[in-house]
């Protein structure tokens, strides 16, 4: 005898075994496609981040020499020590080219918490004509070592030049840099360690 529903659950029998192939086999599959596709996205997205870090980085290595060029400039500029006797013959022989009489030079040293540089003041003194103030201020603004001048009082001296310009008197506070934090009244003597 036929079982007239046979075929009913030969075709029940078909979708479960079809419903089960479908949960055992390809429901894990397409879990594992979506995994590997977030997977792919993720290094994808880290090899882009990578590639931007090496063009940084061979760009940073094409700039060194000309970088290493302004950090030593600026290592001339504001040398890690005072250096008195240096600054001093820089402005000796800027005076010299100037024509200008240095009479008196005075030296203070002190921390500017704002920059973390030490300010080294310098009180000078000197008499020549205008032009050799004029030549002597421009001397100074353009040192090898960061300089500037701060203040300057002009008062009239006794007598004129060789070519009849009438000599002053100067009274100049100049200042120069230096990257020594250690160096000043108040301080740990010694120079600073580097990167400190």
């Amino acid at each position: 005898m036929d079982n007239p529903r046979a075929p009913l659950f030969a075709a029940i029998g078909v979708a479960l075994v079809v419903v089960l192939g479908i949960v055992l086999l390809v429901l894990p599959k397409m879990g594992q496609v979506s995994t590997a596709k977030d997977e792919y996205t993720a290094a994808v997205s880290k090899g882009q981040s990578l590639s931007t870090q090496v063009r940084a980085l061979e760009d940073t290595k094409t700039e060194a020499p000309q970088n290493q060029a302004i950090i030593d400039q600026v290592h001339r500029a504001i040398p890690p020590t005072v250096d008195e006797a240096g600054l001093a013959l820089l402005l000796h022989n800027a005076a010299l080219d100037a024509g200008f009489d240095l009479t008196n030079l005075g030296f203070s040293v002190a921390l500017d918490d704002t920059t973390g540089l030490s300010v080294i003041t310098v009180s000078v003194s000197a008499t020549g004509t205008y032009n050799d103030v004029t030549q002597f201020s421009y001397a100074i603004e353009t040192l090898p070592r960061a300089a500037k001048i701060t203040s300057l009082v002009l008062t009239p001296g006794a007598g004129v030049d060789a070519t009849g310009a009438p000599v002053l008197t100067a009274t100049l506070q100049i200042e120069a840099f230096t990257s020594d934090a250690s160096a000043g009244p108040g301080s740990s003597p010694g120079p600073t360690e580097a990167g400190a």
